[in-house]
């Protein structure tokens, strides 16, 4: 990110940002606290939706704010402002200051030691995650009206919308800690997307798509996006039950990224700590089948999860977090390693990058192969409901589909539950399509189980 900032849309600068940091970190230490950290961002974006060609809402969003957190020993308080002001600064440290020396101490608190902490040179790399969109909301609206009409236009059977909307988001932040570290950078999200609905009546569906990139000009186009939303929901009409059975479910790669998800939240420090994980202890024991590994790199250019350090400052790294189906290790913030007795792996703030593969996955092997895979199952493309227990595994959510036999899609299936335990599940993924997609920072095909209850009529 240059020096100059305001000409992005933004109100501050890099060189102010630094500033607030220093005198925030100043103030601090001046007041008696043994380490301190602080963090100042900016927020600026628009939102536009229309429905049916009219506009519904258009939103700006404007924010900042300054995050401290001062330590006194092993006790810590935090407190924030979105007063930028010198008197603020000063009111909001001593806040937290205060915070402290009526808190508890805790063994676990302080900052991460300095030998894990992102030295400049790691700090400062450029990982091309910024690339504001000057769009207006004249702009934004016909880009929205062009996917919505494209969506409408592809079948008469489509007979409304819920909207369509585009959003254009941009940041940047400054951090710094009394250990010596400071970093910062800018980064852009912006995003197009619709939902029609197909047929009339109780026999409506409704499927919606969307496209989202740090880069406005890799977006797909408008069109691609509503006629793509269309056909799935055009593809849903006439779904029926299934007779309750136990048979190989395929996930969408959509969904397929949950599963990953579920894994890593059980093998995240807040879980382990609270040993509120059902992969305690797991780290050099099999919990995916042998021929998946999963692989983290935080430095992908333009990745939607790419950072260098991760919230507190520390390093990240690119590492095999499950090699042959065994896992590797943890993500771990500082302060979660330091209850759990071991060292922090730069995730105080989640993982960056995310890809599950298989060993075994061929180039073709695409949804019309994997569908073949299957052969006779549920092919699921939708999911519904929260029901995943993180402390023993079990799974059940409401799904809705396709019913596949001899390898090929018979009919659209609704109001079925698939029921399973996540510790079996991992174990029985028996194959990873090579039609790869990247939600959030996870990358992963549709994956396929060898068998899970499905719960119909």
């Amino acid at each position: 990110m240059s020096g100059s900032t305001t000409s992005q849309g933004f109100a501050f600068n890099r060189g102010q940002f630094q500033q607030i940091i220093d005198d925030t970190l100043a103030i601090a230490k001046d007041l008696g606290a043994s380490d301190a950290a602080a963090e100042v961002s900016e927020g600026a974006g628009l939102s536009v939706s229309v429905r049916l060609g009219e506009i519904e809402n258009v939103e700006r969003n404007r924010d900042k704010s300054l995050g401290v957190t001062v330590y006194l020993g092993q006790r810590r308080g935090n407190a924030s402002t979105s007063d930028f002001f010198a008197a603020a600064l000063q009111q909001t440290v001593r806040a937290a200051y205060d915070i402290a020396r009526f808190t508890a101490e805790d063994p676990a608190a302080g900052l991460p030691d300095a030998e894990d902490l992102a030295t400049p040179d790691i700090a400062g790399i450029d990982l091309d995650l910024f690339h504001p969109w000057l769009v207006d909301a004249d702009g934004a609206a016909a880009l929205a009206r062009r996917c919505e009409e494209a969506a409408l236009a592809t079948s008469p059977k489509i007979s409304n919308s819920e909207g369509a909307g585009v959003s254009a988001q941009q940041s940047h932040f400054w951090a710094g800690n009394s250990r010596g570290f400071r970093g910062g950078y800018a980064s852009s999200r912006h995003s197009l997307s619709v939902a029609p609905i197909a047929g009339k009546g109780a026999a409506m569906q409704r499927d919606a798509w969307y496209s989202s990139q740090r880069n406005a000009m890799d977006l797909a186009s408008p069109e691609a996006v509503g006629r793509y939303a269309a056909e799935r929901a055009l593809s849903r009409l006439k779904g029926r039950k299934v007779p309750t059975c136990e048979v190989p479910v395929l996930f969408e790669n959509t969904l397929a990224a949950g599963l990953l998800g579920s894994m890593v939240g059980a093998l995240s420090g807040g879980a382990l700590y609270r040993r509120a994980s059902f992969l305690m202890d797991s780290v050099g024991t099999a919990v995916l089948a042998d021929h998946l590994d999963v692989d983290e790199d935080p430095l992908v250019p333009r990745g939607k999860a790419s950072a260098a350090f991760d919230d507190e400052g520390v390093r990240t790294r690119k590492r095999r977090v499950v090699d042959g189906g065994v896992v590797q290790g943890y993500f771990l913030s500082s302060y979660s390693a330091r209850k759990l007795g071991l060292q922090t792996t730069g995730h105080a703030g989640g993982a960056q990058n995310l890809v599950l593969s298989s060993r075994l996955t061929r180039p073709g092997d695409h949804l019309d192969e994997m569908l073949r895979k299957l052969h006779r199952g549920l092919f699921v493309t939708e999911l519904m409901g929260q029901g995943v227990n993180g402390v023993t595994g079990d799974y059940s959510r409401g799904a809705a589909g396709y019913w596949v036999e001899g390898g090929r899609i018979v009919h659209p299936v609704h109001e079925v539950t698939i029921a399973g335990n996540l510790k079996d599940m991992l174990r029985a993924i028996v194959a990873v399509g090579a039609d790869t997609y990247v939600s959030g920072g996870r990358t992963v095909g549709s994956v396929l189980l060898a068998r899970m209850k499905v719960a119909g009529s």
